[in-house]
């Protein structure tokens, strides 16, 4: 078996991303990491090339910002760096992602017991979404608890803007791929990065969704979404995470978007059936 991974990043010094500590996480078990670096305005690619391992290889690209449409850039330049990928697995990384040390046997495993089903064509992972500091995490179908991250790497795939997968079976229509879980997490840290950070990555990229930037302000979130983190953080991010020990606390006089209240009776229907609702961008196999 031999697994790829691949990444795509732009500024992601500039725009405060723990590119390197993602790319070490998984790059003990896999076979060859692909990472796409757009022309930045930083240091992002001396950066990637001080990461002394063999296994790295680095495109260079230019974005298109005449591509100005629902974000769809990003899912060009997540192609560029799949289609480069000559492994059985190809496993997708984004920059503020990165896996625990505890879990990469169980992931290997999981790709190595699925390898020869052609049957699964994806594998998934749950999802911990921090907020504000590495000891809140947010809990609603809003945000999407699990995705799949390994595509197997012979079928007909490809990115739309949201950056999931859609599988071919014929020429004019895509669906979702066909997976299996594989018992494992991603930590999400993007929502960790200072409110300054996000604010100048808005304002750099928000332009390739056609839109103008709009201010980010941590304290506008809806306060009973956001859980305690119980559990450890992959050793590899330990030193980026902010000191703050806490449970971060939103505005008491925020006012819920529709969107969020629309949520919120969501998650009261989970609570009674036993559901989750969140939107999910595969099939899972039974």
């Amino acid at each position: 078996m031999k697994v790829s991974a691949f990444t795509f990043i732009k500024n992601g010094e500039l725009l405060g991303y723990p590119f390197l500590q993602s790319i070490n996480s998984i790059l003990p078990i896999v076979d060859e990491f692909v990472i796409n670096v757009g022309k930045s305005e930083d240091n992002t690619l001396d950066l990637i090339r001080s990461i002394r391992s063999s296994k790295i290889r680095i495109i260079e690209s230019i974005w298109n910002n005449q591509m100005q449409d629902q974000g769809y850039v990003y899912a060009q330049q997540k192609m560029i760096a799949q289609f480069n990928c000559t492994g059985d697995w190809a496993f997708y990384i984004e920059g503020d992602e990165v896996y625990h040390e505890d879990e990469l046997k169980q992931i290997k495993k999981s790709m190595q017991e699925n390898v020869n089903d052609k049957s699964v064509e994806a594998l998934v992972f749950n999802f911990n979404h921090f907020y504000g500091n590495g000891n809140s995490i947010l809990n609603s179908p809003g945000w999407y608890r699990s995705e799949a991250r390994i595509i197997r790497n012979s079928i007909r795939s490809y990115s739309t803007d949201g950056l999931f997968w859609l599988v071919l079976d014929s020429n004019k229509k895509g669906r979702y791929p066909i997976a299996k879980h594989t018992g494992a997490s991603c930590f999400h840290y993007g929502w960790v990065r200072s409110e300054a950070q996000m604010n100048l990555k808005s304002k750099k990229v928000q332009k390739y969704w056609g839109k103008t930037p709009t201010k980010i302000d941590y304290s506008q979130m809806d306060q009973s979404i956001i859980n305690k983190f119980n559990g450890t953080h992959p050793k590899v991010i330990e030193e980026w995470l902010p000191k703050e020990r806490s449970l971060f606390k939103a505005d008491p006089n925020y006012e819920l978007t529709f969107k969020q209240r629309k949520h919120r009776i969501m998650i009261r229907l989970e609570n009674i059936l036993g559901l989750d609702l969140s939107k999910k961008h595969y099939k899972l196999l039974k």
